[in-house]
């Protein structure tokens, strides 16, 4: 086909038009969404009739392509769809009318297994200009939908609040957000910081301070302290990050003789809501450990596989990240993902199921992964990114946030108690969420389930 579109005068009775497409988890989402149903589960499917609109989709843009326009349909749905199916798309032109500019086209919509899902005529009013296609793929419709969250808060709201050490809480988002947690029932704050301080801010911003202890340090490092103790005497059964820097909090923490240690390595966690993903995406380690050993990564992935257990994945599937899929000598990572992938197989690593090196693209796409040949039970369907490297860790996880519409939580795990780590740029719906995955962390705990 040239990517030019198709005229009426040139369409014949017997021409026909053949093209494929990969469902996506963006695509399987809105499928289901159309159908009337969730599409929730691992084996989840959906009525073939959802995907109706990518055989209007298809004539708009490829067959007779731009400028055609759909005025009718009578398509039959047969079968079901899955995430990652292969659907063949075929056109046969059946009549043509010259005075109306119609054409009838039999429609059929296959999967893999040449079975028809939906069938039927589609009758278009083709185009009379030409016009160069744009685009190689019709664009992406990205359903703006965010359920993690709100899932979880469902399963905390039935527990009793976590008492929270907030550590220094001395601007409007960081005071707001865990005063905000304070009402959802999510934590009853220690407020930790200068009194007078937090104060002033309360009456400033209107932040209304009920049921909030407040516990008087002079400074930030003072505060950092105080709320680890808080913590070892069991006040507080969480930690929270204030308005302070990243590293005066962590260096209280990991104290070898005050601090929370508890012969784990401590890590970072990213949960997020990624519309466009359609299941939970853990992402790790983004904020503290900036360039992991491989015995660094083995407890960075267990850390990863008992957050998703926590949040509800019962057997997460994990890819290890480089830039290749292969292992390549010259690129460590590569070798530190085929160790991991055979400590996992040896019971070194347990919980989740582990594969790797691979690229980010064929981690979460499961066309890239069929592109490129790779038969794995991870690709194109990861629950945990692990990265390299801090950098790359922490980039794609702002990437998520800001290019592709994720709400995200951010989560230290390995100390005694887990600890809510957001950016001092991160808004009060992010603290909440990231409050809900610690109140769940921390309620595991509590249970004698050691997260």
């Amino acid at each position: 086909m040239s990517d030019e579109n198709l005229l009426f005068d040139d369409i014949a009775p017997g021409m026909s038009y053949e093209r494929s497409h990969i469902v996506t988890p963006n695509d399987f989402a809105l499928f289901a969404m159309l159908a009337g149903q969730d599409g929730e589960g691992d084996d989840a499917r959906v009525p073939a009739v959802g995907a109706f609109p990518l055989i209007s989709s298809s004539t708009i843009n490829f067959f007779p392509g731009n400028g055609s326009v759909v005025k009718d349909h009578h398509l039959d749905s047969h079968g079901w769809i899955r995430n990652g199916d292969t659907l063949g798309i075929e056109f046969t032109v059946k009549e043509k009318d010259a005075a109306s500019k119609q054409v009838v086209l039999d429609a059929r919509l296959r999967n893999q297994n040449n079975e028809v899902l939906v069938s039927g005529p589609v009758t278009i009013i083709a185009p009379t200009r030409k016009h160069a296609a744009t685009y190689a793929e019709p664009p992406q419709l990205t359903l703006v939908q965010h359920r993690v969250f709100a899932e979880l808060r469902d399963r905390v709201d039935q527990e009793p609040p976590i008492p929270t050490a907030v550590v220094h809480p001395c601007d409007r988002e960081s005071l707001t957000g865990a005063m905000e947690a304070a009402r959802a029932n999510l934590i009853v704050p220690l407020l930790v910081g200068p009194e007078a301080r937090i104060r002033e801010l309360a009456d400033k911003e209107g932040i209304d301070l009920s049921g909030a202890t407040i516990v008087d340090t002079p400074h930030s490092v003072a505060s950092a302290a105080k709320a680890v103790e808080l913590c070892r005497e069991g006040k507080a059964e969480a930690m929270m990050k204030g308005s302070l820097h990243t590293d005066e909090m962590m260096g209280a923490v990991v104290s070898s003789s005050t601090g929370l240690k508890c012969g784990r390595l401590i890590s970072h966690v990213y949960v997020m809501d990624v519309p466009a993903y359609g299941r939970p995406l853990l992402v790790t380690d983004a904020a503290i450990n900036i360039a992991p050993t491989l015995e660094d990564k083995v407890h960075i992935v267990q850390n990863a596989i008992n957050v998703a257990h926590v949040i509800g994945i019962d057997c997460p599937k994990v890819a290890i990240l480089s830039a290749v899929e292969t292992v390549y000598p010259k690129m460590a990572s590569t070798l530190d993902a085929a160790v991991l992938c055979k400590m996992a197989d040896r019971g070194q690593i347990t919980g989740g199921v582990l594969d790797g090196p691979l690229a980010f693209d064929n981690a979460i796409s499961m066309a890239a992964a069929k592109t490129k040949k790779i038969s794995s039970p991870v690709a194109g369907q990861a629950d945990i990114l692990v990265m390299p490297n801090i950098e790359s860790a922490n980039m794609v996880g702002k990437e998520m946030t800001y290019f592709a519409g994720a709400q995200t939580a951010g989560i230290v795990i390995g100390a005694r108690v887990p600890i809510v780590l957001t950016s001092r740029a991160d808004d009060v719906k992010t603290r909440m969420a990231s409050t809900a995955v610690m109140a769940l962390v921390a309620l595991a705990n509590r249970s004698g389930k050691k997260v």
